[in-house]
């Protein structure tokens, strides 16, 4: 027994120590980014296209890796997390609760968000010139008005390979539902297959350990190409908005990590060691679906049941994104204050229940809060193409609020796993 405890301190050692090298290595990738960067933008500015984009390959190749486990992870994780619950009444339960957790989460994201643009006004102040649209022409083309037809054909997958090959997370969690209740109800017949899908899980999740050491290389090609393409003059000009978005994270995190020290206690503190690597990587990436797999390794490895990390987080991605809401109504009511459009607060409340639902009819569209905006613009008669005036900042915003999605995620999904864990706890003690 004392062998058993041994080496298994001694696997959290070594997992631990694993942690802080990949931590230290995407810090160290992230200022010879930052160094590089703006070595070209201001040494070499004829080189700064061609530069940008063979550097960028470099981020695009560990997004592409991550891409192509998140896929099988969701389905093998949530069909098995949903067949051992056994009880469907554990899985509206937990589905419920999660709901709850996103919908109010967003709305309290939405209006810090509203709040803050209102009380900083930085449209007023920031000297950008209203000429140069045409670096929007693609997002104008991408966007269409907001519609119960766009929201169901997200939402409802057409088929289940195209959901995989496209990453549609959404849609994956969707089928997984239904595979895994149908699952659940074969009995010891559907053992071999959650045994099958058991071990996929785990293969795919030591796959998560090696692609996890490509990040250094993804965060240093992100950062130096963003860095080169606009250098450092951009946050002169955008002072006011940067300022005033970064304000309105930190009250957001102050929240979070409020209602995670009231429901937690003082093992937020051991989720936040857990979740520092994760942050860091979607901060550095601007990407919260690239650390999905890790957020599954560290949120089990911080004690939460499997069952409940593979049901939890994957809606989450697609329902609790509280950075890229909050930007939302900050970016939208910005884009009025440039043009001068007076937004009575009914209009803006109007917006921010609007934004609620449009959100969540374009969960897993690349440049998602980007796409939404410009539809809640053109509903509220607020220029469209305004988006290009925010296009230049937009990578530097995308990281504080990729990383405040990683910190919302992991939060809400430790929360409903404690609360399980208790009634689990208290249904044992009763019985």
């Amino acid at each position: 027994m004392k062998k058993k405890v041994y080496f298994h301190a001694l696997k959290t050692d070594l997992v631990k120590n694993s942690n802080n090298k990949l931590f230290l290595a995407i810090l160290i990738a992230l200022i010879i980014g930052v160094t590089m960067g703006g070595i070209v933008h201001y040494k070499y500015p004829e080189s700064t296209v061609t530069f940008s984009e063979n550097i960028k390959l470099l981020g695009t190749i560990f997004i592409r890796l991550v891409q192509m486990i998140i896929a099988p992870l969701v389905f093998c994780t949530l069909v098995v997390g949903i067949a051992k619950m056994g009880d469907m009444k554990m899985v509206g339960r937990v589905g419920a609760k999660a709901m709850i957790w996103f919908i109010t989460a967003s709305l309290v994201s939405l209006l810090i968000g509203m709040v803050l643009v209102n009380w900083t006004a930085p449209g007023e102040s920031t000297n950008i010139t209203l000429a140069e649209t045409t670096s929007a022409s693609d997002l104008l083309n991408q966007t269409s008005a907001f519609s119960l037809e766009v929201f169901i054909n997200h939402v409802v997958p057409r088929s289940v390979f195209e959901s995989f090959a496209q990453n549609e997370i959404l849609q994956i969690v969707i089928f997984s539902i239904f595979f895994g209740v149908a699952l659940s109800t074969l009995g010891k017949e559907g053992d071999l297959v959650i045994s099958f899908l058991d071990k996929t899980s785990k293969v795919v999740l030591k796959m998560v350990g090696y692609i996890m050491w490509v990040a250094p290389l993804g965060v240093l090609g992100a950062v130096a190409a963003a860095v080169a393409n606009y250098g450092f003059e951009v946050f002169t000009l955008y002072a006011h908005y940067l300022l005033a978005f970064m304000a309105g994270i930190a009250v957001l995190w102050i929240v979070l990590l409020t209602v995670g020290y009231i429901i937690l206690g003082k093992r937020l503190w051991e989720l936040l060691q857990r979740l520092k690597t994760p942050i860091l990587i979607a901060f550095s990436t601007t990407s919260s679906e690239a650390v999905f797999p890790k957020m599954v390794e560290e949120l089990e490895a911080f004690g939460c049941q499997p069952k409940i990390v593979s049901f939890t987080l994957p809606l989450g991605y697609s329902f609790n994104l509280d950075g890229s809401m909050m930007y939302m109504t900050f970016a939208s009511l910005f884009i009025a204050q440039i043009y001068d459009i007076h937004m009575p607060i009914e209009k803006q409340l109007t917006m921010l229940l609007v934004l609620m639902l449009t959100s969540k009819g374009v969960a897993g569209v690349p440049r998602a809060s980007l796409i939404v905006i410009v539809a809640t613009c053109s509903m509220f008669g607020i220029p469209p193409e305004g988006i290009a005036l925010i296009l230049p900042i937009d990578h530097f915003c995308d990281m504080a609020r990729s990383m405040t999605n990683v910190l919302g995620n992991g939060l809400s999904t430790a929360a409903i796993d404690k609360w399980e864990s208790k009634r689990e706890e208290n249904l044992l003690t009763n019985s």
